[in-house]
């Protein structure tokens, strides 16, 4: 943790304000180090989700989509590059949609950061995809870092959080190795665009 502390500080010198992005397939423990680096890094940072962009259960569903929910095309990258675009402006306050997990929607305006952050965290499965949109977001990352976890570890974690979030075993196991897994590997092909990448045991 010490370490991305620091590549997190070095990365922002002399900058007005360093947008760090970190990325990694589902479970792989994204959310977890942002928090932890925004809370070392205290109020200078803010923490940025990428799940905030999902699309709205009933646009999925109208674009036929529902079951596939977090692959690429389900999000709203325009609006998450935008809001990025707009955190590049000095003196602006941004607002930004949060998640709800337990009903899985976004939660407009939800999120409220101001020009006194300096160092915005966002993470998210996507960041690194270079392509479909998705383009937008990785030109806009002054730091990259890719979470790498064991898969069993990984889909252990995944599948537990489903169930926490209200998923019976049995569909919280086949979420986690159906679409989930599909996710995955897609996302696993954009590790090399990273700055750094980082694994975790």
């Amino acid at each position: 943790m010490a370490d991305v502390v620091q590549a997190v500080t070095d990365a922002a010198a002399g900058r007005a304000r360093t947008i760090v992005g970190i990325a990694g397939s589902p479970g792989s423990g994204k959310s977890t180090l942002a928090t932890d680096v925004v809370a070392r890094l205290g109020p200078r940072a803010a923490l940025l989700p990428m799940d905030g962009f999902h699309l709205p259960q009933a646009t999925l569903r109208h674009l036929g989509r529902r079951d596939r929910m977090g692959a690429p095309d389900t999000f709203d990258v325009g609006g998450f590059a935008a809001t990025l675009a707009a955190l590049r402006r000095p003196g602006e306050t941004v607002r930004a949609p949060g998640f709800d997990r337990e009903v899985e929607e976004p939660v407009p305006d939800a999120i409220t950061i101001g020009p006194e952050r300096d160092v915005i965290v966002a993470e998210g499965n996507y960041l690194l995809r270079g392509r479909d949109g998705w383009e937008a977001v990785a030109a806009l990352l002054d730091l990259t870092l890719f979470l790498e976890l064991d898969d069993g570890i990984r889909l252990a974690r995944l599948i537990e959080r489903h169930e926490r979030f209200g998923k019976t075993p049995e569909a919280a196991r086949a979420w986690a190795l159906g679409p989930d897994q599909a996710n995955a590997r897609l996302i696993a092909d954009t590790a090399r665009h990273a700055t750094h990448r980082i694994r975790l045991d």
